[in-house]
């Protein structure tokens, strides 16, 4: 609970930091957005890190390829590192820009995503009868 208020409260400060400094230095205003997200994104980092231990130790359990699990944790953080460079870019008016970053990380993520798609062809052509 108390990660949720301290990113809260940061979004809402910088916020109001961003709205007040927009009048009088408007170019100043994206490099407090991004030094906020740089810390929200620090605070919840601790929190990934939870939950790709918690990944990894199913994945163990269950017997599912560790390569397989590295591509998905791996496809996770580039869609969540392109949505905060699609928002910035957004924030800064650019929003030509942030479609190109949204066309490339799909593009590479499906890249990434072939070998698992292969795998499960492969899993289904073998249960399918001949």
């Amino acid at each position: 609970m108390d990660d949720v208020i301290r990113i809260v409260g940061i979004g809402l400060i910088s916020l109001i930091l961003i709205i007040i400094i927009k009048q009088y230095r408007p170019e100043f205003a994206l490099y407090i957005s991004l030094i906020a997200g740089s810390i929200i994104l620090y605070f919840v980092l601790d929190q990934i890190t939870n939950i790709i231990n918690l990944l990894k130790q199913i994945a163990n359990q269950s017997g599912i390829n560790s390569e397989f699990l590295g591509i998905l944790i791996k496809m996770t953080g580039i869609a969540f590192l392109a949505e905060f460079a699609i928002s910035i870019c957004k924030d800064a008016g650019e929003s030509a820009i942030a479609s190109k970053v949204e066309l490339g990380s799909k593009a590479i993520i499906i890249s990434m995503s072939i070998p698992i798609i292969y795998n499960l062809l492969e899993v289904i052509l073998n249960i399918l009868p001949s």
